[in-house]
């Protein structure tokens, strides 16, 4: 600060909120974006989450309970978002999936559908990021590649298009009164625009010396800018300008050389200016003074966890009365915290003028056509007194009142409740003027809280979940799989010492195979040698060479035949599919001749699937970009499907075994009906890398579940209806960044999918629902070290007495280890007949190949799983509450008022004792009569 004047604020004290007020269990998404992550209105929070497209949602205020709910906005990732400086309830979004949406939020206790009420695009590329117009309502700013876009959100057309950046365009902020607005830019300069006199920028002056990510924000409408970025040795620094000398800064801050981009948050009024880095567990808090120019910190504070996003709640909603001049609230991979700055003051029981000026009100100060036409005006301000305060609801012009008003109606007459998993509490919106209610308070229990309840009907874009239970961050109910606990089985049931793994198999094969006897592993010997090993004889295998099956070429993917134990199929580099039959009790010696040889295939074969249902029928996808269907009886090719322009990345068939289904590196996603036709009946787009896929049916065939690769080579997870595969993928959600395609086994009985890769350490599990949110991210499980493969054993195999719902073996450097996966119950003397429905006798065929040939279909029978000695948990007896003292009807018989009156008057009675007896004073001993005096 400067040494010639003392701040009321050099003493602000920064606060953070007891943990029992933070909002937990939240899953705070991490993707690259230019956005802050989180926004905050007078009424609603939105935060990013972990879940591709979907942002977090709840109230500002409330008085009980705790709730997080889910928005479905976009189906890629949300690059940022912003609330109306006017309507509290409007929120508009963009995407990497080129669009900018705009949503009324419900209020507490309605419902809306997944459509944006208004959506502008597509652009060509990624909205990085927007602002809304600080003085008028319907103006909205954009930003996507090197276009700046003014927005007319009224008509839905662009007010003007600003195309002159040399490089993406990383921040966009508006001067207070909207006249002008100010950009940052990868290509390291600042640009400063008036959009109602033409495109090109009125000044322009580079920033910062390094391209990384740089914001700026406009400090007061006198024309200072500040902004944030690194210098030229990578550190991190803040810099004022004054655009009447936009040549220079004006002043300037280092802080300090971490990686994080830093984040800032501005508060106009008091000039405290709250700087977060992403990944960083630090705040910066510094003050901001224009005349003379300086920058100055007031405090840093370090936080427990490390920060995704950074925002400040509006200053009408924060507590003035305990000197709260600002609230921040960070968040963090699994937490929402709220941190209160604080000036120290005596007295707390009258309103301090001095920390608190006059704020910008809700009420537009002109409209968007008056502001087109050269009008510039500045919000008028308002008071923060408590006792003079009236902030009125503003509703928007672009949206000015709810699609589903009449839905609304009908649903506040009578409201039908879900279900769920935790007693629903019900909460009413709250006034913000009671420091008591207003979120994140420090000394608010209560904060941050939300009804569980929520309207029934069709799954709307708007879901209700719980905070406390982490109920995942895209639905409203929980998993009953969320909890599953992945555990390695002991040592003595691992296969060790298995060498010359054989490492070069291609990546459209699972590596190797399982079923319920016996594993084959290829190995790195010439010849494309097999191992087959017996899963009823674990240990340690000898040293000298196991007996194996010569293939005869290298092998390039290999499964077992369903219906048969000892058939294995085997598909090799030279265009040759092999079938091998392994004796009763496994191999005892080597094998080299094949039962049976497929030819057809022009190139190397990539990978191959027997039909689910129909014995002898086997698919097969080769570089020659064409997929056979065999005939194992016969030994011939049945048909011949046609229509991929590059490489197949996977192929699956039905559930029904009706159809077939390919992936493919020319960006398509196809279905066959392969008995009818050799082209594909469907075809829809893909994902967009070229590094690997693979595909799997679920929800009963109604939909395709693919994993692949996006344009910044994320792994992410497309889910496909099969009823509009060229409408693209109902939803989207991004994993990680990994080199290797994740490999879904999908469990039909509890439709969960299980995701890995080759060289990964983890499993994913998910949830898979047919209605949104669709996934519902469980526990995941790691190793300690990498694995070469996951292959899942058949239902038939898991120990439902310990609620093992999966059992796989993982393919370690030199091992085989049993992996099973449990759900944690408290009644496992009970079989769990809500995690073990009736399953499928896939193990018997349901028809022959010929007579699938022919045109007939069929479905396996079920059975169930349960043991006789157990008894379904959903037929266990109720628990009988205990109580801890009997009623009071054991103490009290029931009798007449008359009785009732005599014992009441005899223990009156008997409390006062014998009236007969006599008085105390009556035994006390006078004096003589001569002892008295005259």
């Amino acid at each position: 600060m400067n040494r010639f004047r003392t701040s009321k604020f050099k003493n602000t004290s920064a606060r953070v909120s007891k943990k029992e007020n933070w909002i937990g269990d939240i899953r705070a998404g991490s993707a690259v974006s230019y956005g802050n992550l989180i926004k905050s209105s007078y009424h609603r929070i939105a935060f990013s989450t972990d879940c591709t497209g979907i942002l977090g949602i709840l109230p500002l205020q409330t008085t009980d309970g705790k709730a997080v709910s889910h928005l479905h906005c976009h189906a890629d990732v949300v690059t940022d978002f912003d609330f109306s400086p006017f309507d509290d309830f409007l929120l508009a979004t963009c995407s990497a999936d080129e669009t900018v949406k705009l949503w009324r939020l419900p209020k507490l206790g309605e419902d809306m559908t997944s459509s944006a009420d208004i959506v502008l695009g597509p652009e060509g590329c990624h909205v990085e990021t927007l602002k809304f117009h600080p003085a008028c309502d319907g103006v909205l700013a954009s930003a996507n590649g090197k276009t700046a876009k003014i927005w007319n959100l009224i008509q839905k057309k662009t007010f003007a298009v600003m195309e002159n950046h040399g490089d993406q365009i990383q921040s966009v902020a508006w001067k207070q009164d909207g006249s002008l607005l100010g950009t940052s830019c990868k290509d390291k300069n600042l640009r400063i625009f008036d959009p109602r006199t033409g495109p090109s920028a009125t000044q322009s002056t580079q920033g910062h010396a390094n391209n990384k990510d740089s914001r700026l924000i406009w400090i007061n409408d006198s024309g200072t800018l500040l902004s944030s970025g690194f210098s030229q040795m990578r550190e991190r620094e803040v810099k004022l300008w004054d655009m009447r000398s936009f040549k220079s800064s004006i002043s300037s801050l280092s802080l300090d050389t971490s990686q994080g981009v830093i984040m800032p948050v501005f508060d106009v009024d008091t000039g405290l200016l709250i700087l977060a880095g992403k990944g960083d567990n630090v705040l910066y808090c510094i003050e901001v003074c224009a005349s003379p120019p300086s920058l100055s910190q007031v405090n840093q504070i370090l936080m427990e966890g490390k920060t995704r996003g950074i925002g400040l709640i509006p200053k009408p909603a924060i507590d003035v009365m305990s000197c709260e001049v600002l609230r921040a609230l960070q968040l963090t991979d699994t937490f929402l915290v709220p941190i209160s700055y604080e000036v120290p003051r005596k007295s707390h029981q009258e309103f301090h003028t001095d920390l608190f000026p006059d704020t910008a009100g809700n009420i537009p100060s002109m409209t968007a056509e008056e502001w087109w036409n050269g009008a510039n005006k500045q919000v008028e301000k308002v008071t923060l007194h408590p006792a003079r305060s009236s902030r009125k609801p503003y509703i928007s012009i672009c949206v000015p009142k709810p699609q589903a008003e009449e839905k609304k109606t009908k649903t506040s007459i009578k409201p039908e409740t879900k279900e769920l998993p935790l007693e629903a509490i019900r909460t009413t919106e709250s006034s913000p003027s009671s420091p008591s209610s207003s979120v994140v308070s420090p000394s608010t229990p209560s904060s941050l809280v939300h009804s569980l309840s929520t309207t029934s009907g069709l799954s709307s874009g708007f879901v209700t979940s719980s905070s406390q239970k982490s109920l995942q961050s895209i639905t409203g109910l929980s998993s009953k799989f969320r909890h599953v606990e992945g555990k390695v089985l002991h040592r003595d049931l691992h296969i060790t010492n298995l060498k010359g793994l054989n490492l070069t198999v291609p990546g459209e094969s699972d590596g190797f195979c399982v079923n319920q006897e016996r594993v084959a592993v290829p190995l790195a010997a010439a010849g494309g040698q097999i191992a087959v090993l017996e899963i009823s004889k674990p240990g340690r295998l000898p040293d000298a060479s196991l007996p194996t099956i010569q293939n005869g070429g290298a092998v390039a993917d290999l499964s077992w035949d369903p219906f048969d134990n000892h058939r294995l199929a085997v598909a090799g580099e030279d265009a040759k599919i092999r079938i091998w039959k392994v004796p009763v009790g496994g191999l005892t010696e080597t094998i080299a001749e094949p039962k049976m040889i497929l030819r057809g295939h022009t190139e190397k074969i990539y990978s191959i699937k027997f039909h689910p249902l129909a014995s002898d029928i086997l698919a097969s996808t080769s570089y020659d970009m064409s997929v056979r269907i065999w005939n194992l009886c016969s030994g011939s090719q049945e048909q011949l499907l046609l229509g991929h322009k590059d490489q197949i990345f996977g192929l699956a068939w039905s559930p029904d075994g009706q159809h077939l289904a390919t992936v493919s590196k020319d960006g398509k996603v196809r279905i066959y009906n392969p008995r009818q036709s050799a082209e594909p009946v469907q075809e829809g787009p893909g994902p967009e890398g070229s590094r690997g896929a693979r595909l799997v049916w679920v929800c009963d065939g109604k939909f395709l579940l693919v994993s692949g690769f996006n344009s910044r080579s994320e792994r992410q997870l497309y889910l496909y209806g099969t009823d509009s595969l060229s409408s693209g993928p109902v939803s989207t959600i991004s994993n990680d960044v990994s080199p290797s395609t994740l490999i879904p086994f999908y469990d039909e009985d509890t439709s969960t999918v299980f995701l890995t890769g080759k060289g990964d350490t983890r499993v994913y599990v998910y949830e898979i629902l047919s209605e949104p949110p669709y996934f519902l991210e469980c526990n995941s499980f790691s190793s300690a070290d990498p694995h070469k493969g996951l292959a899942f054993l058949p239902k038939t195999e898991c120990n439902v007495r310990d609620v093992e719902f999966a059992k796989a073996l993982r393919l370690g450097s030199n091992t085989l280890e049993p992996v099973v996966f449990r759900v944690p119950r408290v009644k496992k003397e009970y079989f769990q007949d809500d995690i073990f429905p009736d399953t499928a006798v896939w193990w018997k065929p349901a028809l022959t190949g010929k007579a699938w040939l022919s045109g007939s279909s069929g479905k396996h029978q079920k059975i169930s799983l349960q043991p006789k000695d157990m008894t379904p948990v959903s037929l266990a007896p109720k628990e009988v509450i205990v109580r801890k003292y009997a009623p009071s009807s054991v103490y009290l018989e029931e009798k007449t008022d008359e009785q009732k009156k005599e014992e009441l008057l005899s223990a009156m009675v008997s409390k006062l004792g014998n009236l007969d007896d006599p008085l105390p004073q009556d035994a006390f001993e006078g004096v003589d009569e001569e002892e008295w005096d005259d």
